[in-house]
């Protein structure tokens, strides 16, 4: 599957990007985790942390797939509101998959916080705005729910948001605490520590098969190499739907584009990230080097294949949502645009763990726009399970799950 068209940003932003040498050998190890873009490369740390014996394969380039193609946005609030995961799983799992979420924003801030220069994260607040007159109630609704939850969340009027902002909407929830990162350099700076520990990592490695010795180990064909192992981590992201689909899984089409740098950001309150409840939604953000990041547009992944040049266009009406709201910016141009492969579940959360067809595999699949905090939730639970930590949490989670009803975490 092709993850991505167009030109790309964060390269441009670690040139001298490490590589590592492609598998020819026969390895043993505890576990093997398959691919190196976020999910692959946190449980790659975790496991290093541990002391567990890793060894990490990449088919192609290391954060080249759906890493790439992130914006970096993170927040604890995920795509489909609280109130509408209530009403979905009922209170308690719903309660508890946006607490997840919470903690693995500041696990994730934790770790970034070791690394060096650029992939550190910068914390941010948010402005979830209301896209229309209509959808104010409802936004409302949610951000007294995130109050009485114990959510950071304060509510801002029309008013609230004139006084802070050039553009105009009819209300919003303005949160602290969330962040941006360069998710590039995240997951090189993240693995450069990792292999430090010890993990053994290979890239133009594809797995191209698997199976079971007498001793239960799996023996996988990578590269030109072997690796036997007690257990693997599949962390290929979406490309893991071309042989064991997901019923609740669908992807779109989505645009994103990076201007070239501003002359000032004196009228974008707090550089904070944008979005808003109309879907599919606009978001922003802006760079360390004073760039703005706009994405969205979602589309009709028509084919399943996304379509060749349809960034240009899209990237047109990006630009002029940014001059909507921006009116100060009417000199931008745009530097960089790409489309991108977005995954969504059906009940918007992602997909975690073993499943009955795989003995001795796990999965990890952050589905949806909150993709790397879901990447954390799954490399701490996969973990724990591996290390001894029983995450009775993560039936929420299930490959094989349906809609309802969701199991209750425990207390």
């Amino acid at each position: 599957m092709k993850l991505h068209t167009g030109k790309l940003y964060w390269p441009s932003t670690l040139p001298d990007a490490p590589t590592y040498p492609a598998l020819s050998q026969e390895l043993q190890c505890e576990v093997l985790v398959v691919g190196g873009g976020l999910g692959g490369v946190l449980c790659a740390y975790l496991l290093a942390e541990r002391g567990v014996d890793t060894v990490l394969v990449e088919r192609d380039q290391i954060a080249g797939g759906s890493t790439l193609a992130s914006t970096g946005l993170l927040q604890y609030a995920s795509d489909k509101p609280l109130t509408s995961m209530i009403h979905t799983f009922g209170e308690e799992p719903a309660v508890h998959f946006y607490r997840l979420s919470r903690n693995a924003l500041e696990r994730l801030k934790q770790i970034a916080s070791k690394l060096d220069g650029s992939a550190r994260f910068t914390e941010r607040s948010t402005i979830y705005l209301a896209s229309s007159e209509q959808d104010v109630d409802a936004l409302q609704e949610e951000c007294g729910r995130l109050q009485r939850l114990g959510f950071p969340a304060v509510w801002w009027s029309a008013g609230d948001i004139a006084d802070r902002f050039p553009f105009q909407a009819p209300g919003a929830i303005y949160t602290k605490g969330d962040a941006e990162m360069n998710p590039y350099t995240f997951v090189h700076g993240i693995l450069r520590e990792a292999a430090r520990q010890g993990v053994r990592i290979f890239e133009h490695s594809p797995m191209h098969g698997s199976q079971r010795d007498e001793g239960g180990r799996i023996r996988c064909r990578c590269g030109d190499g072997t690796v036997t192992a007690q257990h693997v981590i599949w962390a290929t992201g979406y490309e893991a739907q071309q042989f064991k689909k997901e019923s609740g899984a669908h992807f779109r089409a989505s645009y994103v584009i990076v201007t070239e740098p501003v002359a000032s950001l004196n009228s974008w309150y707090e550089k904070s990230l944008i979005w808003e409840t109309a879907r599919p939604y606009l978001y922003m953000r802006t760079t360390p080097d004073g760039r703005i990041i706009a994405g969205g547009l979602d589309e009709v992944l028509s084919g399943g294949e996304l379509p060749a040049g349809r960034e240009i266009r899209q990237s047109e009406r990006l630009l002029e949502e940014i001059h909507k709201r921006f009116p100060d910016q009417d000199h931008l141009s745009v530097s960089y645009a790409w489309g991108a492969v977005f995954g969504e579940s059906r009940d918007g959360l992602p997909f975690i763990g073993p499943h009955p067809n795989f003995p001795g595999f796990y999965f990890l699949e952050g589905y949806g726009g909150n993709g790397t905090v879901c990447s954390m939730i799954g490399a701490e639970m996969i973990v724990d399970h591996l290390t001894g930590t029983r995450r009775e949490d993560m039936a929420i989670f299930s490959l094989t799950r349906t809609t309802k009803p969701v199991p209750t975490p425990p207390k």
